[in-house]
């Protein structure tokens, strides 16, 4: 995907449902007060995992609009199609469009979004991240939207709690509009041991974020609207 439509979050009527995203389809789960969802998916095996996480947010919320973004080190474990066909929306590619384009990918990104996540976030996106990098569409997006961001960190086998896992988990911690899901324990493809580390299920990362999005929101009783361009 190339030029301008790389850059554009596809429309349709869900952009404009901002209230039918508030309530679940499911009356067990709560509301979640966000209508339009940036998800960014980066180079960890647990990407795999990603078109059955993102059938039960589909099937939850149906009138949330999900937009996906995958760094090419993603693309190893899961095909931009499936998540396409999932959300109803391209996936847009975490690069820089080789083409002149009229708008920015990372504008578009952070006019959009009300709500972002990083699902899963590798051990490298998260160390950028955290050190304020901004070499990438969804990074730039990222470190310039004022919109609540949950982290969902799938670290390998021993690189979770460590001082480099650390420092970077409480420099984002840090962020008032950021908060980091520590991962659980799962089984390594690569050592047949349950040491590996992965990403949170979306549920729990979904309800961190809807927590999150009510305490920023009250700490912030006027936030900057949306363009409208953006709709």
């Amino acid at each position: 995907m190339r030029g301008e439509a790389a850059s554009r979050p596809a429309g349709g009527p869900t952009d404009e449902a901002k209230g039918a995203a508030h309530r679940s389809a499911d009356g067990a789960l709560p509301p979640i007060g966000f209508s339009r969802l940036l998800l960014v998916g980066s180079g960890s095996m647990h990407a795999a995992y990603l078109p059955g996480e993102l059938t039960w947010l589909r099937t939850a919320f149906p009138d949330l609009a999900v937009q996906v973004v995958l760094t090419r080190s993603a693309h190893r474990f899961v095909t931009p199609t499936a998540l396409g066909m999932i959300t109803g929306r391209d996936v847009i590619p975490d690069t820089w469009p080789d083409e002149p384009v009229s708008e920015a990918v990372h504008v578009r990104l952070t006019e959009w979004a009300d709500a972002a996540v990083v699902f899963p976030a590798s051990l490298n996106f998260l160390a950028r991240l955290a050190l304020g990098l901004a070499d990438s569409p969804a990074l730039l997006a990222l470190q310039c939207t004022r919109a609540p961001i949950v982290v969902a960190p799938s670290v390998p086998s021993g690189g979770w709690n460590t001082p480099v896992s650390e420092r970077h988990t409480d420099a984002l911690a840090r962020r008032g509009n950021v908060a980091v899901v520590p991962p659980v324990p799962v089984r390594s493809w690569t050592t047949g041991r349950d040491d590996g580390h992965g990403a949170a299920p979306l549920a729990a990362v979904v309800g961190t974020l809807e927590l999150l999005r009510r305490r920023t929101t009250s700490a912030d009783p006027d936030p900057e609207p949306h363009d409208e361009r953006s709709r």
